[in-house]
């Protein structure tokens, strides 16, 4: 982010709600939906993608946007010490740590073969 900020570049910001299913929300960490994404929406950030698939998640989503106002400095950091032991190994960002949110991963064809460029430096039999 410092480096964007630094370039003039834009970056987004995605699944504040942990994904579809909430999964950094499971964690146990005393921490609210809502607080998720006015945390997101703190960040100099270009964009906030939170993703909506339910009239319920959509609903969230139009509360915090109407809700939010600028957190300070102690409320960030409140909230990073709520989520510091949950955010610890990744185990809650499964778009970090595993193939679940990868559909390319799951159809692989879609890539399709290797080019001759590839083929050659790496060929599949080793040699």
């Amino acid at each position: 982010m410092p480096v964007a900020l630094r370039e003039h570049l834009g970056f987004l910001t995605m699944k504040p709600f942990g994904g579809s299913d909430g999964v950094s929300l499971k964690s146990g960490a005393q921490v609210a939906s809502i607080a998720c994404l006015h945390c997101a929406l703190n960040l100099p950030t270009s964009v906030v993608i939170t993703g909506i698939d339910s009239p319920r998640v959509l609903d969230r989503a139009i509360e915090a946007a109407k809700t939010f106002k600028r957190m300070s400095k102690a409320q960030v950091a409140s909230l990073l010490e709520r989520t510091a032991t949950a955010g610890d190994d990744g185990a809650y960002e499964l778009f970090r740590t595993s193939a679940h949110f990868d559909t390319t991963a799951r159809n692989a064809d879609w890539l399709g073969g290797d080019s001759p460029e590839v083929a050659r430096l790496a060929p599949k039999n080793g040699g």
